[in-house]
Parts: structure tokens; sequence; C-alpha cells
């Protein structure tokens, strides 16, 4: 065996080296539970708070490094643009790099975004949990997206899941979370036993799981339909596509913001991208295209539809933004139909935009929740008033997810339409447009309750942590600068007139 193949996992082994040093600083700096409670009643709390900002930034500024150490060009190691390992099962080309790049960051937001809910007295004992579960999610998602062999994928996904349960749950003392741990698992492995037999069935039609090989040996036989089908429905519900996404709204009601934040963007991102990936270079011979195009048609309609309905009945924030997520969800396969290049970089463009105003807006969510408990849209009546800051930031998060111009979220709608109309799936994109009107009348209405509704009891003035400050400050100003300054290029570029 040629061991230096492990060189092209460059991205991999870089990040498992960020979760052993993450991992020893846990073992030296964090406290236990019992002195954390001695370092209450000993009036030491700006000492201790001191040492656990120290173990909540360290897996940040690690992270940091090692997304930059993977797109400086003097720092990348000596593998060309596009390369495999292992016989094909490890595959390395630039879009993937660039959609690891997008989770990096997304991780780093959450990371960043969570640091006052770890400095709660019940969490400080479990920072360094907090984090080893989310770095080893990110790296399953690294394996999910860098997968040329089903077997691969399916170690990668399971490392992504199984974690995230456990921080679905991370609130011991709280029914909820113990509630959405509990769903998020029983369902997760539900839908890898769906995946694990579609697998089967296509190893068993074909003799092989290698991607590249799978299309030469592929037949229009029930083995194969089934396993197409089984598939599709596994990884459904990992996006939380309609009818796969009963777990979402209680999942995300239940478990701690910065994991919802954290499920609703990252992990869904992965499952997307590998659902193209597997789409493309798995399905993409003879009738296998018309029947997933045909599929996820009715997919995307109905996850945009129904969650858009569904979405103006909630009352509590973080269900909201689970069926928005559902909805957003159906926007992003949008980019599928058809399988060209243009639907796919419109895909991996529409999944960073959507990243930024989600997380800005969970941000706004978690500080809101930690300095007043409220999570109820009607518990935002009035925001403007105490802290117009925090409102005007949420107007433009609100703003981007529901495609109002010049925000990048507009320009992300747009291109995922074009790609698709090109494509010639019209009326899809048609049901879609017409969802995007609704969306605009639920997203308006948290904009309604904050600057024109009346509260005899608004939220009380308050100061955010400068973590959160930082986030919110950064989503804002991506979002903006991605609508207004980056992307008249990539519009002119669109039809032709390049720069």
């Amino acid at each position: 065996m040629d061991y230096t193949q492990f060189l092209y996992m460059g991205e991999e082994l870089t990040l498992l080296a960020v979760i052993l040093l993450v991992f020893i600083a846990d073992l030296f700096l964090s406290p236990s539970a019992k002195s954390s409670e001695q370092c209450d009643s000993l009036s030491q709390e700006c000492t201790c708070r001191c040492r656990l900002k120290v173990m909540t930034r360290i897996p940040v500024i690690l992270l940091a490094i090692h997304t930059v150490l993977h797109l400086l060009p003097d720092t990348q190691l000596p593998y060309p643009t596009w390369q495999s390992a292992f016989g094909g099962m490890y595959l390395h080309t630039e879009m993937m790099t660039i959609l690891k790049t997008v989770l990096n960051v997304g991780t780093l937001v959450v990371l960043t975004m969570a640091e006052p809910y770890l400095l709660r007295a019940e969490n400080r004992s479990k920072i360094g949990e907090f984090h080893t579960l989310t770095l080893f999610t990110l790296l399953g998602m690294y394996f999910m997206v860098s997968s040329g062999h089903f077997l691969m994928f399916f170690i990668g996904l399971e490392l992504a899941s199984l974690p995230m349960a456990a921080l679905a749950s991370f609130n011991k003392k709280c029914a909820h979370s113990a509630e959405a741990g509990a769903k998020y698992i029983l369902l997760a492995l539900f839908s890898s036993a769906l995946l694990l037999y579609g697998i089967s069935l296509l190893y068993g039609a074909t003799g092989t799981l290698y991607f590249n090989e799978i299309g030469s040996h592929l037949s229009c036989s029930t083995l194969s339909i089934l396993a197409l089908i089984l598939i599709i429905s596994g990884l459904g519900f990992k996006i939380s596509l309609v009818p796969f996404h009963l777990w979402t709204a209680d999942t995300y009601q239940g478990a701690p913001t910065p994991v919802t934040a954290y499920l609703s963007v990252v992990s869904k991102a992965a499952a997307a991208f590998t659902l193209m990936v597997i789409l493309v270079k798995v399905f993409a011979v003879g009738p296998f295209v018309e029947y997933w195009n045909e599929a996820l048609q009715w997919l995307i309609v109905a996850s945009i539809t129904l969650a858009n309905l569904f979405a103006l009945r909630q009352k509590n924030l973080k269900r909201f933004m689970a069926f928005s997520a559902i909805s957003q969800a159906g926007y992003v396969i949008l980019g599928l139909l058809g399988g060209t290049s243009a639907g796919m970089e419109a895909m991996v463009y529409y999944l960073g935009v959507y990243m930024l105003a989600n997380l800005g807006a969970f941000a706004i969510i978690s500080v809101i929740e930690e300095k007043s408990g409220a999570l109820c849209i009607s518990d935002y009546n009035g925001l403007y008033q105490t802290n117009p800051r925090l409102a005007f930031a949420m107007t433009i998060c609100l703003f981007s997810l529901a495609g109002i111009p010049p925000f990048a979220g507009f320009f992300s709608k747009f291109f995922i339409f074009m790609a698709a109309f090109d494509a010639g799936f019209e009326w899809v994109v048609f049901v879609a447009l017409v969802n995007t009107v609704v969306s605009l009348y639920y997203y308006l209405m948290i904009v309604k309750a904050m600057y024109i509704n009346k509260s005899e009891q608004p939220i009380a003035t308050f100061t955010s942590p400068g973590s959160v400050q930082f986030v919110v400050i950064f989503c804002i100003m991506a979002t903006m600068a991605f609508g207004v300054i980056s992307l008249p290029y990539n519009f002119m570029s669109y039809f032709g007139f390049g720069l």
C-alpha cells in the first residue's frame, strides 16, 4: 500500500489534528463540575470566566488556522486540482474544497455563537465535549463530501450523525432536549437503514460500490430503481425534504439554539452536496436521469409549499426557523434538476448565502434567548424600541432569506431559478416563485413584530456579548457584500458579459 496517498487527505488530517489538540486542551484546562461550583461560591467568577473563555476560543482559533491553511496557495499540500486516492474511494476536487471551506466557516460561526451558551454554569464542565462532538461531525461531513465509494460515504454519514444526536440532547436536564436527541437518533437510524438497504441493492445490481464504475454496469432493473428511491429517501431525511421532515421541528425546538443553527445549515449543506454527487456520478445514465428529475420535482414542490404553509402557523421562533429550513431545502435541491453545471454551481453558492443569513438570524435568536428567555414571535414585539441594532440586523437576515434585493439571498434565488428554468423545468420554477411571495409574508411577520407591534413588557435593553456581536456583524456584512459588490460580476458573466 502506498501510504503517501494519505497526503491527498490534507484537509481531513489537519482537522483531525485540530480535534486532538482540542481534546488535549480540554483534558488539562477544563474545570470539573465540582470546581465550577466552587468557583462561583468563592467569588472567583472573573478568573474562572477568563479561563473558560480561553477554552471556548481555542477551537475557534485552531479551526480558523485550519481553514486559512487550505485556502492559501503557498501552503497547499502538493496535489493537483483533481485527484483520487485509495483506488478512487477518496476524491479531491476544487469544488469539494470550496464546499469544505463553506462548512468550515459555518462551523466557526456556530462555535463563536455558542460561547454565551457554553459559559452557563451548567455547561462549564462540558465545553470540551461540545467542541469535540461538533468537530467530529464536521470530519464526517468531510468524508461524505470527498467520498468516491459508497462505503466511505456511509462511514462519513454515520460519523456526522451520531455525535449530532449527542449535541441535540446536550441539555441533560431539559426534557425537550432529550426528546430532540431521541427523535433525531431514531430517525437518523431509520434513514441510515434505508440508505444501507439501497446501497446493498445497488451492489447486487452492479457488483461494485465505486461511484465512477457503477454507471457502466447500471441497467434499468427493478433493483436499480428501488436503490435510487431508497438512496433519495435516506438523504431526504438528512436534508429535511417533505415527506421526510417530521423530525425537524421538534428537534430544532428542543436542541440548544447553537446546535439548531448547526443542524439547519452545515449538516444540510453536506447532505445536499453528497446527493448531487451521487445523482450526477452514479445515476446519470439511461432513463435514470429522467427518474430522479421527476422525483426531485415533486419533492421540491412539496417541501417548499407545505413548509411555507406550516411556517405561517408557528408561534415559536425555533419551530418557525425549522419550517423555513425545510422550505429553503427545496430551493437548494432546485439546483439539481437537470444535473447541469450551472445548477450545481448555483446550489453551492445558494448554500453559502443561506448559511450567512440563517446563522446571523440564529445568533440573534440565541442571544435574546440567553438574555431574556424569549422564543416566541410575540415576544419580539417592540424590539426595535429597546434593541434597535439587533432588530436591524435581524431584518437584514430575514430579507436575505426571503430573497429581497439587493441582499445576497435575492441573487442566490435568481441564479438557482435561472439554472432550473434553462434546464426545462419551468413549472417548478413558477411554483417556487409563487412560494417566494408566501415566504416573504411570514418573514415580514417577524419584522412587523419588531417595528410595528406594541408590547407592555418588551424585551429589556441589553448589551450582546462580544462573540455574538462579531458573528452578527460578520454575517450581515457578508450578506450585503455578496449582494452589492461581488454579484454584479456574476450577474453579467451569467448573461455572457464577462468583465
